[in-house]
């Protein structure tokens, strides 16, 4: 297990949460291999390959107004110039070259003709007599927009490594794309460990309880459009463990468990990823969440989270999550946050950077849910961001803090 540097307000033997993530992040690549898929099925599909246009786009000068195309060589600078209507262009039509002395009646997204070099809004002109009257003052290249204005052919449209969002997928549209190459969706194995632990749907026996991490667990993935492979609770036993582990790294690119990474004679999880695999980290200097640990079982990537909600949910989202998108074959880039001001106080200090589940308004106020124990997750339905509170650190009222909004935390 790494050690890592710690401040004077660190716990010994706590790393740091920048740098257990760089090593975690460090330590894993892309574990999925590429597959074509039809344009209309990529949403949310990460890009295995760069796109480059093949097409201008528009694909021609075109306009941007309904109104006229002239040549401005036709028009008085000085006056009002009339002119004969030579052709009627509605979008999608190609038009016949400007006839020297004439306009074309043109409409929005509508070819510009051969010899035209400027649109004239029909709000601007007037008509009498079966000509059109053009007014003083036109520009070269009016109402115009260019060929390859949006698109130029041969650039890059997309990187590998994006997720396609609808307005990727549209733009991919645009430039004829009809294929794309995607990475195929990454298979994570989820366990959750401990003998309290009952499915929704049964009876409560004294000392039990639901076993809500595993429908978090499984709801965050699908969101990310993972594939959960489900291998239900795993009983408090050594035996029971590693059987648990080695079946799920026969089955599955990454492994996500819950629970069992703490000290007690029930917690067998860290004990078993060292005697299957290897341990790369235990302990993080952060407030819930210091039990996370890592490693791997027979090569594949293994985040223990730990077994209350709350600390679940937050080392999923700092910790696991970012190492989940490098394997899915996503670029890496870190968490989106922004300062605001703090809606409370606090004398005491703490000696684990800490995570509290807020509620930031539109007056960029972000004032705490009155419950931070690490066992609550229905403080998370209250909340819209998690507000990082640093080692050592007081806090007072209307100080500036970092706070990392949920929605944007857990999918990148």
């Amino acid at each position: 297990m790494s050690g890592g540097a710690h401040s004077g307000c660190d716990q010994p033997g706590l790393m740091p949460l920048a740098q257990a993530r760089e090593q975690l992040l460090a330590r894993i690549g892309c574990r999925v291999q590429s597959e074509a898929c039809p344009l209309g099925r990529a949403v949310d599909r990460v890009l295995a390959r760069a796109v480059y246009a093949e097409v201008d786009v528009p694909p021609a000068d075109n306009s941007a107004m309904d109104g006229y195309a002239v040549c401005l060589a036709d028009l008085d600078p000085a006056g009002e110039t009339a002119l004969l209507v030579g052709q009627r262009i509605p979008a999608g039509v190609a038009p016949a070259p400007l006839v020297g002395g004439s306009a074309a009646r043109i409409f929005t997204g509508a070819e510009i003709p051969e010899g035209a070099d400027a649109v004239v809004m029909q709000e601007q002109v007037r008509l009498e007599g079966g000509r059109v009257y053009i007014p003083a003052g036109v520009r070269a290249r009016q109402n115009i927009r260019p060929r390859g204005q949006d698109i130029a052919r041969g650039s890059r449209v997309l990187d590998a490594g994006e997720r396609l969002t609808p307005v990727a997928l549209g733009v991919l549209a645009s430039v004829g794309v009809a294929e794309v190459e995607v990475y195929r969706p990454l298979r994570v194995a989820i366990l959750a460990t401990g003998d309290e632990l009952v499915e929704p749907g049964m009876p409560l026996a004294p000392g039990q309880i639901y076993n809500s991490n595993r429908y978090l667990i499984q709801g965050l993935l699908q969101s990310l459009g993972m594939q959960v492979v489900e291998l239900g609770s795993v009983a408090d036993s050594a035996e029971a463990t590693e059987a648990a582990l080695v079946r799920a790294a026969e089955c599955a690119d990454l492994i996500l468990t819950t629970g069992g990474v703490s000290v007690g004679e029930e917690d067998h999880v860290k004990a078993a990823i060292e005697r299957l695999g290897r341990l790369d980290l235990w302990k993080v200097n952060i407030k819930p969440g210091k039990p996370f640990a890592a490693g791997t079982v027979a090569g594949v990537p293994l985040y223990a989270l730990p077994g209350n909600p709350g600390s679940a949910l937050v080392t999923f989202a700092l910790l696991a999550l970012p190492c989940l998108l490098q394997a899915q074959g996503l670029a890496a880039s870190a968490p989106f946050s922004l300062p605001v001001r703090a809606g409370f106080s606090r004398a005491r200090v703490q000696s684990r950077d800490e995570y509290l589940r807020v509620d930031c308004g539109v007056d960029g106020v972000a004032r705490p849910w009155s419950n931070q124990s690490s066992g609550m997750l229905s403080s998370v339905l209250h909340s819209n961001g998690l507000l990082r509170i640093p080692a050592g650190q007081t806090v007072e009222e209307g100080q500036a803090l970092e706070f990392f909004p949920l929605a944007m935390l857990l999918r990148r």
